[in-house]
């Protein structure tokens, strides 16, 4: 949203502080799209950062939060600045790199050799992907997804996808009958949405796509004789098996920074500990965070992200003014369903992966799956390219106006679940404890 964040009430404009290691991001919808042609190279990029940032905010950009000190509201940077703060809201995402498995950077950088790593950080890596999982032509294709927490979570399952190219290449003998794709994941699920996962497993099934879960890999590079090898461990029994292979396209695992670790702020894995509702730190009431980085039950997607921005920015507001926190974020993500090369449809869940009211509401096969192909395309990069765009606007859902929220003992999501207001509100308004004190 807009950096100044205005009070009607109080008429005061906070200053913002923005720090960020980059001018501009890869828009995680548009990776897919552009990576395969199906959406224009300039779609795949935001808006310049200093475009969205009004001229009293200060931005920091090619720098990073090297510390954080929540006990006195620091911050310090790698550029040796260092800033109190009032409020802080991080998303800070995870070290996602393809250095996260041995041998995979060298690997994919080697010519010809067919390995792809799927990492949303620059336009360099989407012109070497271009053809990932294009031109196999025999033995077994790797698709592989971390453990989670992971960067992708819903969107990186492109396994089906793969197996349209490689049905029509051995149909017109441009590959060979014994040419497969496998899934390997050291999770015991492809979506941990339960219903997206039975669907995507008999899809597999129908398709013969062969599915391994609890295998990590741990290693990946060439034998003697120059032939590709992926090194698993099982993560039940430690076993350690080498695979050949011909192709490969790998998520590489996503790490939390080490600074989050020394932190306070979040957990063991890494992950910030926010109230899933309201997005506040348990802890320290005046952080905030949204995006991959935070610890709820969610699946971590950039539709995700973005619907949790609104909450964000009324919470903030309110802890500010010391009124009630009264947005409520439902747990809700979009994952976009890739069936083949012109077919798709798409998932959609709340908190509990409670199915959302248009979840898989097209057809997977058919005229309706084609149709919805080209238009989940334009809408996702369209969404995307709103959200991070040159304007300066009020921010989701609505840009022009911001929403209105009830008080937390109207909301009809908390109400429709039974989830008592003390799960949600973690510490009393200053509002609320000076008008008891005064009476």
């Amino acid at each position: 949203w807009s950096s100044d964040v205005c009070s009607s009430d109080l008429g005061v404009n906070y200053k913002m502080a923005l720090v960020t290691d980059r001018s501009r991001y890869i828009l995680p919808q548009s990776y897919f799209g552009v990576s395969h042609g199906h959406i224009a190279e300039l779609k795949l990029e935001s808006g310049t950062v200093s475009a969205q940032i009004e001229p009293w905010s200060r931005t920091d950009t090619f720098a990073k939060i090297s510390e954080f000190l929540p006990e006195q509201n620091k911050v310090r940077l790698s550029n040796g600045r260092e800033y109190t703060y009032k409020a802080l809201v991080m998303s800070t995402g995870f070290n996602h790199t393809s250095e996260h498995i041995e041998g995979l950077k060298e690997l994919e950088h080697t010519p010809q050799s067919n390995v792809f790593v799927h990492a949303i950080d620059n336009k360099e890596r989407l012109d070497r992907n271009y053809y990932h999982g294009w031109n196999h032509t025999n033995g077994d294709m790797i698709c592989y997804s971390p453990k989670f927490p992971y960067k992708g979570e819903g969107s990186d399952f492109y396994a089906l996808y793969y197996e349209h190219f490689l049905r029509q290449d051995i149909l017109q003998g441009r590959a060979a009958k014994n040419a497969r794709i496998q899934f390997w994941t050291p999770n015991k699920e492809i979506f941990k949405f339960g219903y997206a996962n039975e669907v995507a497993l008999e899809e597999c099934r129908k398709r013969g796509i062969e599915v391994f879960f609890g295998w990590e890999m741990i290693k990946v590079g060439t034998n003697a004789h120059g032939q590709k090898i992926a090194t698993f461990r099982n993560v039940d029994t430690n076993q350690v098996i080498e695979k050949d292979f011909f192709s490969a396209v790998i998520n590489p695992p996503s790490k939390p920074h080490q600074e989050l670790l020394d932190s306070g702020i979040a957990t063991a894995e890494g992950l910030v500990d926010v109230n899933p509702y309201t997005l506040q730190h348990k802890r320290f009431e005046n952080v905030f965070a949204f995006g991959d980085c935070i610890g709820v039950e969610t699946t971590r997607t950039q539709t995700a992200a973005i619907h949790q921005s609104p909450v964000i920015q009324h919470n903030l507001k309110q802890f500010m003014e010391g009124r009630d926190l009264n947005a409520i974020y439902d747990g809700y993500t979009f994952l976009p369903f890739l069936l083949g090369h012109s077919y798709a449809t798409n998932f959609q869940h709340l908190y509990n992966y409670e199915p959302h009211s248009l979840n898989h509401l097209i057809p997977q096969y058919g005229l309706f799956a084609r149709w919805y192909f080209g238009r989940m395309m334009k809408s996702q990069m369209a969404m995307g390219e709103k959200f991070t765009s040159f304007k300066k606007t009020h921010g989701p859902p609505h840009y022009k106006w911001n929403p209105r929220y009830v008080p937390l003992e109207h909301n009809d999501y908390l109400q429709s679940r039974n989830i008592p207001l003390s799960e949600v509100r973690m510490f009393e308004p200053k509002v609320r404890v000076a008008h008891e004190e005064h009476h």
